[in-house]
């Protein structure tokens, strides 16, 4: 079955030939090619791995990025990250696709025995994403760039059972002062002041020990504010957007160090 127009083409059950061709001729022109069917993966670079046959569905994108995925599991099995060269060619009637990274000479090559679908689209994606931090979220921006909160802080423990619930971080200022944060993803009102002063209160039998609580939110509901400072409670204003840009620099750091 074949479907086609200007833009996209899909093939259903394509021959090896009839597969080269539109891989050839997608990933040749820049489109989106998508090939569905029983492979197995060879990998040699960094280290070298062996993906043996299994049905997966591989995706070749245009900014040279290739990912193979099982029919499970939302993460790749197999990548190679944005700048890949890609090469297609036919070998003992398999169809064999390699994504090479040249300056760093590492190669993941697929090799299809029996396909059972081909797509070449044509994409156009140029929306925003934005990505609205949770509180687990905004907890592990500032946990990863503690700063976020004050310069100095330094967290020491995060989600610390207490009798009350779970402090999500506790940690000390630049003076060595005990300092209790509470976050809130969404205006924080006088029950979120209040949820802090319990964790404060389990602190306060110490008259020797110094500590400070922080309520953390993007901003303060109606009533919160006198509440906070009648309590001698702390607000700092954090956005989830703000914290998802540090987790955008932190996830891009991290994967980086795989390549």
């Amino acid at each position: 079955m074949k479907a086609n127009n200007r833009k996209n083409m899909i093939l259903g059950a394509p021959t090896v030939a009839e597969a080269y061709q539109a891989v050839v001729g997608g990933t040749s022109r820049h489109k989106t090619v998508i090939v569905s069917g029983n492979c197995w993966v060879d990998y040699q670079g960094r280290a070298s791995s062996t993906l043996e046959p299994g049905e997966r569905i591989v995706m070749l994108k245009p900014d040279g990025s290739a990912l193979v995925h099982r029919p499970t599991n939302y993460a790749p099995v197999n990548w190679q990250p944005p700048g890949s060269i890609f090469r297609t060619a036919i070998k003992d009637d398999n169809l064999s696709i390699r994504a090479f990274r040249r300056k760093e000479n590492e190669t993941l090559e697929v090799t299809f025995d029996r396909i059972i679908m081909v797509a070449v689209l044509d994409l156009q994606d140029s929306g925003e994403f934005y990505l609205h931090a949770s509180e687990k979220d905004m907890q592990e921006a500032i946990l990863f760039q503690p700063d976020l909160l004050e310069e100095g802080f330094r967290p020491i423990k995060a989600e610390k059972p207490v009798e009350p619930g779970f402090i999500d971080i506790m940690g000390v200022d630049n003076d060595n002062v005990l300092t209790i944060v509470e976050i809130k993803r969404n205006p924080a009102t006088s029950e979120a002041v209040l949820q802090l002063q319990k964790y404060m209160d389990i602190f306060k039998n110490d008259s020797t020990m110094r500590i400070r609580g922080i309520l953390v939110a993007p901003e303060l509901a109606r009533g919160a504010q006198g509440l906070l400072a009648k309590l001698g409670l702390e607000f700092k204003a954090l956005s989830p957007e703000v914290c998802s840009e540090v987790l955008k620099r932190k996830r891009s750091k991290t994967l980086n160090e795989f390549f």
